[in-house]
């Protein structure tokens, strides 16, 4: 494994991975070693079969280990960016093996994030050529075995080299002697078979957990979802003592009870969060709730994501001055931890406020982008914001405060200091993203004329994406000509130079 590191190290920082992984691959090939490092083996590794286990706790017995794919595993942000070289280097691996990988990443429906699978389904129309729809089945027939055969065997020109060599070495680059070649089974069809059956686990194992993640995920839950009445009680009780509650020590043991009310109970977490409105407590108190309410254990999405949306969002919704350094401080550890929570249950639904975001809630946002986030992550995040669909960007909130995000993005001054903010942090927004704020800038250029926020948006843009603005010079400079602010002549100089 370590001899991956420094690849992983390009997935996971680079700003142009897929160009630096193919170099890196190509100057560190080698067969020749015990730990080979090829194509073939870093697929190999990716589709590798290891042992997860969650939700597994000192207090609660140990759970059912399942089997996943090793590249499943990894953050969503580097599984799109492997993804992505597959598909720009799919010429080096078997399109059989390909096409294994894609079908399981896709087979796990909803539970696997957006931008996985979108390079998963990119990969698969590349591999497909005729458009024809994949099936989550890892049955191949007789052409893509004939195809993987055709893949491993060796070309035409090296067959008839070995069977005329007399010398040790076949070829003087080549790390295989004669004997080595002739006796090496370079196609075991019993390895094929295992390799399909442990990944035909992986699959329904997966498919399994990611449903019931997928399900504690649906924020469309109905104002008259009706819990067991024991539990309405106990989360009406629960609610009482909450309000009641006067010392730290109290709050610790009613987040240890809600925590095994939501939990260990399989009840409805969101659900049985509406009852007891933690929401209403201070902020000392909920900044005890959040650290207690979850464990170093919590790796799913749902309960993290439930927490946060229902303690610490509608405090940050509410904001209408800067926030307290408790509730800061609560914040910023959660979003560490809890990056895909952070993201549905508190960065979207702040960002799709009713009203649009304000100067308390945009410090709050800097701050999590800043310390807690990948730069990818980020700009996967505007990606989506901007350019993707209504579903794509759902919030996980309570339902009683969904009356407080829209369902598209409000147009601020804050928002605008924000994308500046993001840009200064030197985040590198997609093509796509850069079109969708040009035709916002187009758009929005009368209504914030004096605005000296948008001026110095449109600046920081033009510095720092000039390579992807020159199809839009003349529409931008149309738009910043209808602007008066003292950074007005800057940006038009700026243009002019693109």
């Amino acid at each position: 494994m370590e001899q991956w590191v420094p690849l992983f190290d390009i997935f996971l920082n680079s700003p142009t991975p897929e160009i630096e992984a193919s170099l890196w691959l190509h100057r560190s090939f080698n067969v020749s070693s015990t730990l080979p490092i090829s194509a073939a083996s870093f697929l190999s590794l990716l589709t590798q079969p290891v042992d997860s286990v969650a939700g597994e706790s000192d207090s609660s017995p140990p759970q059912t280990k399942s089997r996943v794919m090793f590249i499943q595993t990894l953050p969503s942000m580097v599984q799109s960016r492997i993804l992505a070289f597959l598909s720009v280097e799919q010429e080096r691996f078997c399109s059989v093996d390909l096409n294994r990988l894609c079908r399981r990443v896709l087979s796990e429906g909803c539970g696997v994030d957006f931008w996985v699978q979108s390079a998963a389904r990119d990969l698969l129309d590349k591999l497909s050529g005729s458009g024809r729809q994949w099936v989550p089945d890892l049955v191949l027939g007789s052409d893509e075995s004939r195809v993987e055969i055709e893949f491993k065997s060796l070309p035409g020109w090296l067959k008839d080299a070995v069977a005329v060599a007399t010398d040790e070495v076949v070829l003087p680059w080549l790390p295989l002697s004669h004997d080595e070649l002739n006796s090496r089974d370079l196609i075991s069809s019993r390895d094929t078979e295992q390799q399909q059956t442990s990944l035909t686990q992986v699959g329904e194992n997966e498919l399994y957990n990611w449903k019931d993640v997928a399900e504690g995920m649906d924020i469309d839950h109905s104002e008259n979802d009706v819990l067991d009445p024991e539990m309405q009680n106990m989360a009406a009780r629960l609610r009482t003592r909450l309000m009641n509650v006067d010392s730290g020590s109290k709050t610790v043991e009613l987040a240890e009870e809600i925590r095994e009310l939501c939990v260990d109970s399989k009840a409805d977490s969101l659900a049985v969060l509406g009852l007891i409105e933690p929401w209403k407590v201070d902020d000392e108190s909920a900044a005890v709730l959040v650290s207690h309410l979850l464990s170093g254990s919590d790796e799913e999405l749902a309960w993290p994501s439930h927490v946060i949306s229902s303690v610490i969002l509608p405090k940050l919704l509410a904001l209408e001055r800067p926030a307290s350094r408790v509730l800061i401080s609560s914040v910023m550890n959660f979003c560490k931890l809890h990056e895909r929570a952070a993201e549905y249950g508190l960065l979207i639904p702040l960002l799709m406020r009713k009203d649009g975001i304000n100067n308390p809630i945009c410090e709050v946002i800097t701050r999590i982008v800043k310390e807690c986030l990948h730069r990818a992550h980020v700009s996967a995040l505007c990606q989506k914001l901007f350019c993707g669909k209504e579903g794509e960007r759902k919030p996980i909130c309570q339902p009683c405060h969904q009356c407080l995000i829209s369902r598209e993005l409000v147009w601020t001054e804050s928002l605008f200091s924000l994308i500046q903010n993001i840009m200064s942090h030197n985040v590198q927004l997609t093509q796509d993203t850069v079109d969708q704020l040009v035709h916002q800038v187009h758009n929005l250029a009368p209504r914030f004329s004096r605005s000296l926020k948008f001026g110095h948006f449109l600046l920081c843009l033009t510095k720092k994406f000039g390579s992807l603005l020159h199809s839009h010079k003349p529409l931008l400079t149309e738009s910043v000509a209808q602007t008066n602010t003292l950074v007005t002549k800057s940006i038009l100089s700026k243009l002019e130079s693109l």
